[in-house]
């Protein structure tokens, strides 16, 4: 029972499980994490312009930088399993701002590829992996929920940071924009890394949903309750149907989503539109991801990963097939809504269902390594889509690759199931 002498601040701290602002701190990370991520786009005509680059090598830049982040994912989910997440996200941070910093200063290919695909990566390679396989430790009940909190923060990123870098690029050259991101990055990731836990039995607590000894739950204390957390070796999970079903669908899931999100500011100035307002396209995929995070997050509760991802994934291949037939700028925002709520549903409930199918015990690594196949994906993408530009002068074959991709995707998280044996 509370003292009722307690302060109003400290009954707060007390009722909300700690749980939640590991969710707001992960939530703060992920939007500039990846608004700086998905800016890319707004920067792509200013560098193929200033360093003379095709769309195929100017594509490349980022292609390298999600290939790399494949490393960097499986390293950083390992780490996640062995030390708490403070230290590496501080160093993520650190990271991820001298990038930019560096790359606003490349004066050739090359040097942009070393400051902005290898440095990048380093700071940003493992942050979904790691915030999400932390947040599942502290979730059992409410999983697809706080996944879907925390990740909002990739739809919110994309929301402010397009409009936002178009803005600064206008007036302040893109050199310029990048050194202020970079500043950004450092002022807030750094100070958000210190509120993070790498699981509930650091402060005494039950992941939220889970009933202890005396029948309490969610940030129940652990005293008299359980052992530690069971599930799959990363080995035994590699012996699995279920991860190579998650694995390729988590590679082509994201070459169809990066493809279009790096390649739309492009697509639609193509077609004579403005480069601010097709930056807000950009910008309303992000919103509509946020909103498809959070709500087909909280119907993934209730009605099953498996049934939510499969929709999401049709939605995704009938709104990319759309897209090559699109002219007014009206279309492209309603494309946009479609394309980034079932974007962030789909990201939403296949995470949630690594934590379902494989359990705890090497969440961390199993993560990363399905992270470093998203990677793989996002990183090829991107390639196919500047390549076949580059070929055909237009994006009708890279979108139509897209929608097949999505199309292959549904069958193959049609073939997952629930894992009822977890190792120890």
């Amino acid at each position: 029972m509370l003292d009722p002498m307690m302060k109003p601040h400290s009954r707060i701290r007390e009722k909300l499980f700690y749980g939640w602002w590991v969710v707001l701190a992960f939530f703060m990370i992920t939007i500039i994490a990846f608004g700086a991520r998905f800016s890319f786009g707004v920067f792509f005509k200013p560098l193929a312009s200033e360093f003379g680059l095709t769309r195929a090598e100017t594509s490349g830049v980022y292609s390298a930088y999600m290939l790399l982040c494949c490393v960097f994912a499986i390293v950083s989910g390992w780490g996640a399993d062995k030390f708490s997440p403070r230290v590496p996200f501080s160093l993520m941070g650190l990271f991820l701002g001298l990038s930019l910093i560096l790359a606003s200063q490349a004066q050739s290919l090359r040097q942009l590829f070393v400051a902005y695909s290898f440095f990048l990566a380093v700071g940003t390679g493992g942050v979904y992996g790691v915030s999400v396989s932390t947040i599942i430790r502290w979730f059992d009940r409410k999983r697809g929920l706080a996944i879907g909190l925390t990740t909002s923060g990739v739809g919110l990123g994309t929301v402010m940071m397009a409009p936002f870098a178009t803005y600064l690029i206008a007036n302040v050259g893109w050199r310029s924009s990048l050194i202020i991101i970079g500043i950004i990055a450092w002022l807030f990731i750094i100070p958000m890394a210190m509120f993070l836990k790498k699981d509930p039995r650091e402060m005494g607590l039950l992941p939220y949903g889970v009933e202890s000894s005396g029948g309490k739950t969610g940030g129940s204390n652990l005293q008299g309750s359980s052992s530690p957390a069971t599930g799959f070796s990363l080995w035994r999970a590699f012996k699995t149907r279920n991860f190579w079903c998650l694995g390729f669908s988590w590679i082509l899931t994201p070459l169809c989503l990066y493809m279009a999100v790096t390649h739309i500011v492009p697509h639609v100035t193509d077609m004579g539109i403005p480069a601010m307002k097709a930056a807000t396209i950009l910008s309303l995929i992000g919103a509509m991801n946020i909103a498809g995070r959070l709500v087909v997050g909280n119907i993934s509760d209730s009605a099953g990963r498996k049934v939510t991802a499969m929709t999401c994934a049709l939605f995704l291949a009938g709104a990319v097939i759309w897209l090559i037939y699109l002219k007014d700028l009206w279309m492209f925002y309603l494309f946009a809504a479609v394309f980034g709520f079932f974007f962030g549903g789909i990201s939403t409930s296949t995470t949630a269902m690594v934590g379902d199918i494989f359990g705890l015990h090497s969440i961390g690594v199993i993560m990363g390594t399905l992270s470093a196949c998203w990677s793989l994906g996002a990183a090829i993408g991107p390639f196919i889509g500047g390549l076949v530009y580059d070929m055909w002068g237009n994006y009708s074959v890279a979108f139509s690759i897209s929608a097949a991709a999505m199309m292959i995707v549904t069958f193959l998280l049609a073939f997952t199931k629930r894992e009822t044996k977890l190792d120890r």
